[in-house]
């Protein structure tokens, strides 16, 4: 098991919490404050709170494999706009019209990156694939119509990933059941602090661990909801952009711009 990465920034994440309810716990018994007893009231209430956020979870996960393909999808279009697009320009077909359309189409995928960190707002992008289908247009007289149609269908289904794309990163999954979560988690952890532990250590010691679940799970509930906040501090899990890198070096190293 490796904890580098996303993975051990949310387990440490998780863990400052769970600290930081070990030393209240502790000071709590030292002055012995708890006053609250340990029944079966407690496994049924934990049960629930797991048990929610479980649904919660399954929600999400299908949001973010579905944006695990978004990149990919991005690459794969703007790759075949653009490499058309140069081939249209090296064989000097309408020169001024392929080269403009093409240095649109490069653009674009400088923007993305932009537009995934928040630096660009999403109807300025949708505008500049506009623009970009325009200049395509206007290629129809030199080249056949199928190659028109095809480049505006992949301009059109650009324009769905990116509209999709947006939707996931502003929506959030049930925030009344996220916000249920968080106040039953919170709720848990109090009661857990203000439980009287006997035996004290083999208490102590389920305490930690029953809060560290908890918590990990909401917190990675959180993460995985918005999978696209790359400008947030608070995101561990963020979909992979490799694709699109890659597609940047290599129109680098094809010198295509």
């Amino acid at each position: 098991m490796s904890f580098k990465g996303s993975s051990g920034k949310l387990f440490l994440k998780t863990l400052s919490f769970v600290i930081f309810i070990i030393i209240i716990k502790l000071i709590l018994h030292s002055f012995q404050i708890e006053f609250i007893s340990i029944t079966t009231f407690f496994s049924g209430i934990i049960a629930a709170n797991v048990f929610l956020m479980g649904f919660l979870l399954s929600g999400v996960l299908t949001d973010y494999k579905e944006s695990e393909k978004i990149p990919g999808e991005m690459a794969t279009i703007l790759s075949a706009i653009i490499f058309d697009l140069a081939y249209f320009k090296k064989k000097a077909i309408m020169p001024g019209h392929s080269a403009i359309s093409l240095k649109k189409a490069v653009d674009i995928l400088d923007l993305l990156f932009n537009w995934f960190d928040k630096k660009f707002k999403t109807q300025a992008l949708l505008e500049k694939l506009d623009e970009l289908n325009e200049h395509v247009n206007d290629l129809e007289p030199a080249i056949q119509v199928n190659h028109v149609i095809r480049l505006k269908n992949e301009i059109t289904n650009l324009k769905r990933i990116i509209i999709r794309t947006d939707t996931i990163r502003d929506t959030d999954f049930i925030s009344s059941g996220y916000m249920i979560a968080s106040i039953s988690t919170t709720l848990l952890c109090i009661a857990l602090i203000f439980a009287k532990p006997d035996p004290f250590y083999e208490t102590f010691f389920f305490i930690s661990l029953i809060s560290f679940l908890i918590i990990f799970l909401l917190l990675l509930i959180a993460d995985l909801d918005n999978p696209f906040n790359y400008t947030g501090s608070r995101n561990n899990e963020n979909v992979s952009l490799y694709p699109l890198e890659r597609l940047m070096k290599q129109l680098s190293d094809n010198q295509i711009k």
